[in-house]
């Protein structure tokens, strides 16, 4: 697990599986929750083909440092001194490093023309709804909703119908 760093590779592998399987004429929608939407948002910096036709991420982290530092002080762990050991870890272990420009997802869709769509819970507790807000003041493309009372990756458990309508209108409007 590398916070999304190294798993947008993952998605590149899968994207192009998808393509070489059924065919690269066939459309591809990127969706992730949490980590999964800071790790499809990581990929939208990737050159990405053609097919891929939108993005949705739920509730993302905007960096995995910023992510980390957070969980570290809700944990009554002093994240400046945490952060030494983390940038190490992740050099030694995960062979990548956390503090590079492109291992966020504010850089990764600053120049995306991919459709990307946020959605995050004002409730949130685990990954703070301004960190989405971060990501989407990367680029004025980005579509951002908000769900006033859900917390963590519960927008859909939330309001189901807003989520429902609001997801099938973005893929079928852009």
């Amino acid at each position: 697990m590398t916070f999304g760093v190294n798993e947008k590779q993952d998605a590149l592998s899968w994207i192009s599986y998808i393509s070489g399987r059924f065919g690269p004429e066939k459309a591809i929608n990127l969706f992730g929750v949490s980590m999964g939407a800071a790790t499809v948002l990581m990929a939208a910096g990737l050159n990405l083909p053609e097919n891929v036709k939108h993005i949705i991420a739920d509730c993302p982290y905007s960096s995995p440092m910023k992510i980390i530092s957070k969980v570290s002080r809700d944990m009554h762990l002093p994240a400046l001194l945490c952060k030494p050991f983390i940038v190490g870890a992740t050099r030694i272990f995960g062979h990548f490093s956390i503090l590079d420009k492109d291992s966020d997802a504010v850089s990764a869709v600053k120049d995306c023309t991919i459709p990307i769509l946020i959605i995050h819970g004002e409730a949130d507790t685990f990954v703070p709804c301004e960190m989405s807000a971060d990501i989407a003041r990367a680029n004025p493309l980005i579509k951002r909703e908000t769900f006033p009372n859900a917390d963590h990756g519960l927008s859909l458990v939330e309001d189901p119908e807003r989520y429902t309508v609001l997801v099938n209108d973005f893929l079928t409007q852009s």
